[in-house]
C-alpha cells in the first residue's frame, strides 16, 4: 500500500509499461495498489471491461476504490448494473460524480445539447466531472483497450496522463474482446445485460445505438456524428 506521494517521471513509467507488457493485468493492478492505494481510483462505466477489472482488482484490496460520470442520461441497465456490481463487490464503494441536471443544462445551452454540439455535451456531463474526481487522487485505471479504436491503438499498461496530471493504468490494453468475455465467462461475474443485445460498447441512451453483428463496436456511438471519443481518454491519439 501507498505511503508517500512520489512523482513519476514519463521516462521511468515507459519502463515499468515495458515490464508490465507480456504480464497479464493482475501485475498491472497490484502495482497500482502497491504504489497507489488508496489514492487511486477506477473508473467505472459498468461496460465489460469493468466487470473483469473489478473482480480482479477487489481480490488484491478488496476495498478499492471506483467512480463513475452520472450523465443523466444513462440506460436503466446501466444503472441496474451499478446495483448489481455494488452487491457483488461490497467492499467497493462507486463514488458518484454529476454535473448540470438536464434542466439547468437545456436552460443554459439550449435543449437537445447532445443532437446540436455532443462535444461540448460531452465536457459537460463526462469530462468536467471527471477533472473533479481525479483531482483528489494520484492515478487511476481505466478498462481502454487498444483494439477499441484507432484512438487507443498506442495505450500503454501505465502511463503518464498529460491531460490531468497524474499516472494512468490500462490494464486490459494488450487484450481482445474474445479474452475479456472469456474472463467474463470462466469466472461467472456479473455484467451489463445491453451487451446481450448489440451493444458492445455503452454510453448515454441519446448518443448509442445497437451495432450489427462484424460492425466496429464504437460504431453506435455517436453514430451519423464527426466524433468517436468523448475527451476523457486524449491520450490515446498520440496527441
Amino acid at each position: 500500500m501507498a505511503t508517500d506521494t512520489k512523482t513519476w517521471a514519463p521516462a521511468e513509467l515507459e519502463e515499468i509499461a515495458l515490464d508490465l507488457e507480456p504480464k497479464g493485468p493482475e501485475a498491472t493492478l497490484q502495482w497500482m495498489v502497491d504504489n497507489f492505494h488508496p489514492s487511486l481510483y477506477l473508473a467505472c462505466s459498468f461496460q465489460q471491461e469493468e466487470s473483469v477489472l473489478l473482480d480482479i482488482l477487489s481480490k488484491i484490496v478488496p476495498d478499492a476504490r471506483a467512480f463513475y460520470l452520472d450523465t443523466d442520461f444513462l440506460f436503466p441497465e446501466t444503472y441496474a448494473t451499478r446495483d448489481t456490481f455494488a452487491l457483488t463487490w461490497p467492499g467497493i464503494k462507486f463514488e458518484r460524480f454529476h454535473n448540470l441536471t438536464p434542466e439547468q443544462q437545456a436552460e443554459q445551452y439550449g435543449d437537445k445539447l447532445w443532437a446540436s454540439d455532443p462535444t461540448k455535451c460531452c465536457s459537460i456531463r463526462k469530462v468536467e466531472p471527471l477533472k473533479r474526481a481525479l483531482s483528489g487522487v494520484d492515478a487511476w485505471i481505466t478498462g481502454v483497450r487498444r483494439d477499441q479504436a484507432p484512438t487507443r491503438a498506442n495505450a500503454k499498461k501505465v502511463e503518464w496522463d498529460q491531460k490531468f496530471g497524474l499516472v494512468k493504468a490500462n490494464p486490459l490494453a494488450d487484450w481482445t474482446l474474445d479474452d475479456v468475455w472469456a474472463y467474463i465467462k470462466d469466472n461467472d461475474v456479473p455484467y451489463n445485460e445491453l451487451h446481450d443485445r448489440s451493444y458492445p460498447s455503452i454510453g448515454c441512451t441519446y448518443c448509442t445505438m445497437p451495432v450489427a453483428a462484424g460492425d466496429d463496436p464504437r460504431a453506435g456511438r455517436w453514430a451519423g456524428q464527426d466524433k468517436t471519443e468523448c475527451g476523457l481518454h486524449p491520450s490515446e491519439s498520440g496527441q
